[in-house]
């Protein structure tokens, strides 16, 4: 196969026309182009009246050779890489103990989907339900104020991605091309086809739901085990090398691999292995609120007389400021036409998220507006951004009334610096409820500094961003783990603790449902072919 990069069409192009540009651009007759395919579309929106779409077109042609050597020296054209996905190991005759993978977010769903494909009989420990049940506690939070801590939006099957958007797309670097195979099963497991060449792919939470449940099965029906309501209360390591697991239940499971896919939520097993020696330290990340607009004032802003077009669909935004007073203000996990939703997992405290379904068509767009902070802001133990988070949390929970509503505030009072009382025309989408105040008290006088800074900036970026009856929403703490469990890089284990897998977001290695499953790859791979050395 061959591929043509950066073949740029007009929004608007009739069906024929991209089969014509790459007979165009080879300069053959159509009977010499046997078959092509859509690899990649995005768009270029820079110029609002005259949008363009970028394809990456692989294709087969009845003289590749002669073509190859025609255009050899020609910018975006040559062969087309291999990104089929090709195993590391395979699980021989001799002897081994079944590996444990601890989680079963995005990182240990396909770090237990590949020990299984590889043939190692992986045992699944998760401490919430299964993505039905959790489904129902959830709303149980959203529309009757009832919590539940070990089934809600951060802990049950499919982890905290499965209330999000459902993006895929991601910026780290994969020369291995293991985002592909994420992608990949995805498919498999029902997600629609275009994520396979769509520039910034999403699902959704209705379809990540049936999709989690699918590839649960297929992970059984290779071997492995998955145990619901089952959270690590111990970790068994004798001279710095893991050998089992103690359960909430009692039982105690014997094994030399554990893969530690937890997400950034699970305080309490962070602070058990901090207790256990496990290295552990402290690192950057961010909090803020959540901010809302009508869909249709960011459709008008990024896309201009082209808002509406249904290959653009909602659109999204990337905002990032530098503040005066040295903070990094930025926009994050941003959701076109969806929900800002309940997403604390602990009695006593608020936490927001944002969530959108696969057709993105609620009224309000929303994003988190974050502020960038360091182990600096919060000295001390390596847990202690843990207690930061917490204290912002419960400060969210004393502003919102102590029911669980968030603290609210209108975009053109906070930025005046005066208490709301009264919404404006936009409505705000988190259940069970906001209440309005005053947002300057719940974050860092610093923060709050730069958000307010940010805003007017924004708006210039974004016709309408600093709408007065836009809503903030208060609080987001939650957008990355504030803490990294570091490991060695050539064997992905713990820095000293021998067997031991620190993954995905809980671990600090990744950020979001596409990085945290190409983490859970890397370190499946790293067990498999430890296993096999005889480690």
């Amino acid at each position: 196969m061959l591929r043509i990069t950066d073949l740029q069409l007009p929004l608007d192009h009739s069906e024929s026309a991209l089969k014509e540009a790459i007979l165009s651009f080879l300069d053959i007759e159509e009977h010499e182009l046997l078959n092509f395919t859509v690899f990649r579309r995005s768009y270029d929106a820079r110029k609002k009246t005259a949008i363009v779409l970028i394809y990456t077109v692989d294709i087969e042609t009845s003289n590749d050779a002669s073509l190859l050597a025609k255009f050899k020296n020609r910018p975006h054209f040559g062969l087309t890489p291999d990104t089929n996905y090709k195993f590391v190991a395979k699980a021989g005759a001799k002897p081994f103990k079944r590996p444990v993978v601890v989680g079963f977010g995005p990182c240990g769903l396909f770090a237990a989907l590949l020990l299984a494909e590889m043939g190692y009989r992986p045992i699944v420990l998760e401490r919430g339900k299964t993505v039905r049940e959790r489904t129902k506690d959830t709303w149980g939070l959203w529309r009757k104020r009832e919590l539940q801590p070990e089934s809600n939006v951060q802990f049950g099957e499919g982890g905290a991605g499965t209330f999000s958007d459902g993006k895929l797309y991601s910026q780290i670097k994969d020369p291995k091309h293991y985002g592909r195979k994420v992608l990949t099963e995805f498919v498999k497991s029902g997600a629609p086809e275009e994520i396979m060449y769509v520039n910034k792919p999403h699902i959704g939470t209705f379809r990540l739901v049936k999709m989690i449940e699918e590839m649960r099965n297929g992970i059984e029906a290779l071997g492995g085990e998955i145990r619901f309501q089952q959270r690590v209360t111990d970790i068994d390591i004798r001279d710095g090398q893991v050998q089992g697991l103690h359960v909430n239940d009692g039982d105690y499971i014997e094994t030399d691999h554990v893969v530690l896919a937890i997400g950034h939520s699970a305080r309490d097993t962070f602070k058990m292995l901090y207790e256990r020696g496990v290295y552990i330290e402290a690192k950057p990340f961010s909090v803020g609120f959540r901010i809302e607009h009508p869909q249709s004032v960011i459709d008008k802003a990024r896309f201009g007389p082209n808002a509406g077009n249904k290959i653009l669909g909602a659109a999204d935004y990337k905002l990032v400021h530098h503040a005066s007073n040295g903070r990094s203000v930025y926009s994050f996990c941003m959701c076109p036409g969806g929900t800002v939703v309940a997403a604390t997992s602990e009695p006593g405290r608020v936490v927001t998220n944002g969530m959108s379904q696969y057709s993105r068509n609620e009224r309000n767009a929303n994003s988190a507006i974050v502020v960038g902070i360091t182990p600096a802001d919060y000295p001390g133990h390596p847990l202690a951004g843990i207690d930061f988070q917490r204290a912002l949390e419960e400060k969210a929970y004393e502003l919102g009334g102590q029911n669980y509503n968030a603290p609210g505030q209108l975009i053109g009072d906070f930025v005046k610096g005066k208490a709301s009382s009264e919404l404006g025309e936009v409505i705000p989408s988190y259940k069970p409820g906001v209440t309005l105040g005053d947002l300057a008290q719940a974050l860092p006088e610093f923060a709050i500094t730069a958000i307010r800074e940010a805003i007017p900036e924004f708006d210039k970026k974004i016709r309408g961003f600093a709408m007065k009856d836009g809503i903030l929403t208060g609080i987001e703490t939650r957008t990355s783990s504030p803490i990294r469990i570091k490991r060695k890089d050539d064997s992905l284990q713990s820095m000293n603790t021998k067997g031991l897998y620190p993954a995905g977001e809980g671990a600090g290695y990744a950020g979001g449902i596409l990085s945290a499953g190409v983490d859970g790859i890397k370190v499946a791979e790293a067990v498999a072919l430890d296993i096999e050395n005889g480690h």
